[in-house]
This record gives structure tokens, C-alpha cells and sequence, in this order.
């Protein structure tokens, strides 16, 4: 199959990244070459990947009127990887798996903000189910902008299934939730093998699924507004746990 993806950063990530099968470039004619747009036609040439110019109608088509920025890239399916690749490059950086499972989430910017912290905070994987939930889409892909194509992101049948097996392999499964009684995350040393668990907007976590956590934790609030969209309180919680490893493999730019 082929994606179409837009915007200048997740086009520009996808040929910095090359794990992606490139087929074409369009470009809206009258988009002028700097900036991001000429680092995109350096990567471009650099992998003899075809760039056309085209009136901006037809981007409009392709990436059905979303933000593409003048940009898309013809390409092929998403890479995604097995569970067992994300714990292999935890034993290479010699770190403790550090995991994000997303339980069924809908909404495409939430999923590609998520992604994106993801990404930022050093992330070994995320797991995501494979029907009912958003998988990595052009849409998502533009609201990570691009942190999508340097991520290992799985997608696997009974999530259920999947945390008993990393639970079995001693990675912790902590799912994030509201409600009284729960621990709040500061309480928690999160500095081991981690899987966190976000269930979906609305809904939250599925029963089975809460019922596989082996603790359950929640943001502390103090404000008139009961809880956090599900995009920032996963945000707060993956740089909290990222806080709790020292803020390993932290890069000063």
C-alpha cells in the first residue's frame, strides 16, 4: 500500500530516518526553496528520490485538505516492529526497557503529541493495538511532526496478552488513571523496567487492561477541573518518568 505523507517536518524526518520505501515528492508550485524546504530537497537527492512540482489543488487532494504545508511525500506502509526489538534496544544503550502502551486511543493528535514525547524523553517502544485503536497514520505522522519515523512502534492483536508477556520478561506494567485512592506518580519510584499504560480518551483503560497493571497511579490536581487530556497527562507522566532515570542519555543542544 502507500501513504501520502504531509508536512514539512514528517517528510523531512521519513528521508532523514530511510525506513520508508520513497516513491515521489510533490511539491505545490510556488513554494519557495529554503529553509526546511531545502533541507528536504538535499535529503531528496541525496536518496534519488523523484520531486515534482504540482499545482496546490492536488496536494489539497492527497492529504485530504490537512496541514501539509505545500509538502507530501509518496511512500510506503509504516515500518513497524516487533515487541522483542524494543526490549533488544533497551539491552543495547544498556538501559531498563522504558515502554508506552496506548489502549485503543482515537484521536489522532493525541496519539502523534504522545508519539512525539515519546520520542523526546528517549522512549525504547510503544505498543498499540491493531484494530480499533489509531495506528501511525499520515495524520498522526504530521502531529508528531515526523517523530514517528525514528520511533519503534508495534502493533500487536490482545494487548492483554502482550503485558503478560513483558510481565513475564519483569518489565512493571503502571497504568495512569483518576479516581480516589490511587497513588499519586510522585510516590512511585519509576526507575525500573516500565511499561506505562494510557487507556483512551473518554474511557480510560479497559477492565482487562487495568486489571494486567501491576500498579495503578494518577496525576495529582488541585484545580476546579477533575482531570488532564489524555495527550498532557501522558506527556507529564513519561518526562516524570523519564526524571526518575536522571534524565539518561540527555543530549545539552
Amino acid at each position: 500500500m502507500t501513504d501520502f505523507l504531509y508536512g514539512r517536518w514528517p517528510v523531512l524526518e521519513a528521508l532523514r530516518a530511510g525506513r520508508r520505501k520513497f516513491e515521489q515528492i510533490l511539491m505545490a508550485d510556488g513554494v519557495e526553496d529554503k529553509d526546511i524546504i531545502r533541507d528536504i530537497v538535499t535529503e531528496a537527492n541525496r536518496q534519488n528520490v523523484e520531486l515534482r512540482r504540482v499545482p496546490r489543488r492536488v496536494i489539497d487532494d492527497l492529504s485530504f485538505e490537512g496541514n501539509h504545508q505545500g509538502v507530501v511525500l509518496r511512500t510506503g506502509d509504516y515500518p513497524y516492529v516487533e515487541v522483542e526489538d524494543m526490549l533488544a534496544l533497551a539491552q543495547t544503550r544498556s538501559e531498563k526497557p522504558f515502554l508506552l502502551i496506548l489502549d485503543l486511543l482515537k484521536d489522532p493528535q493525541n496519539v502523534g503529541v504522545l508519539l512525539r514525547v515519546a520520542d523526546s524523553v528517549g522512549i525504547h517502544g510503544v505498543i498499540l493495538q491493531t484494530r480499533r485503536g489509531v495506528g501511525v497514520t499520515p495524520a498522526v505522522a504530521a502531529a508528531a511532526s515526523g517523530a514517528t519515523e525514528h520511533l519503534n512502534i508495534a502493533q500487536v492483536t490482545n494487548l492483554n496478552t502482550t503485558m503478560k508477556s513483558l510481565k513475564e520478561q519483569e518489565v512493571w506494567m503502571v497504568g495512569l488513571d483518576i479516581g480516589p485512592g490511587l497513588e499519586p506518580i510522585d510516590k512511585i519510584d519509576l526507575n525500573m523496567s516500565l511499561a506505562l499504560v494510557l487507556g483512551s480518551e473518554g474511557e480510560g483503560m479497559r477492565r482487562l487492561v487495568r486489571d494486567s497493571c501491576d500498579m495503578i497511579v494518577t496525576l495529582p490536581m488541585r484545580g476546579s477541573v477533575g482531570s488532564l487530556n489524555v495527550a498532557t497527562s501522558g506527556a507529564i507522566s513519561l518526562y516524570a518518568a523519564w526524571q526518575a532515570r536522571g534524565w539518561q542519555g540527555w543530549r545539552k543542544i
